[in-house]
């Protein structure tokens, strides 16, 4: 058997929030489907869903999204002004040039 991707579930505090941010960078409406569950469909992506947990964001985390972005500063920049924040300053290494952000749960991603 081979399993695919359903989709991503960030667990948060507010989920029609941060459904509603994820929405303005990757895309889809956000679906609010209760107090404790939303997602969004983005074009060319599996389903990315916000599920309400009790507890804090408490350490990094072990799972990331990486974004194309095209232009990173540009990018960081709009995701800042919706609400995230940098972490550090844009690295350029041998790979090419990412800037790490956290969306306003704290949740790291990243645009490449």
């Amino acid at each position: 058997m081979r399993a695919r991707v359903y989709e991503v579930v960030f667990d948060c505090a507010e989920p029609a929030a941060l459904a509603q941010f994820w929405s303005a960078l990757l895309g889809g409406e956000p679906v609010v489907r209760s107090d404790d569950w939303a997602y969004i469909e983005p074009p060319e992506f599996v389903r990315v869903a916000f599920q309400r947990v009790p507890e804090g964001k408490a350490a990094k985390n072990r799972l990331h999204l990486d974004l194309d972005a095209g232009d990173v500063d540009a990018a960081a920049e709009e995701a800042v002004r919706l609400g995230a924040t940098r972490v550090g300053d844009p690295v350029t290494d041998a790979q090419g040039r990412f800037q790490v952000l956290l969306d306003p749960e704290g949740n790291e991603f990243c645009f490449v």
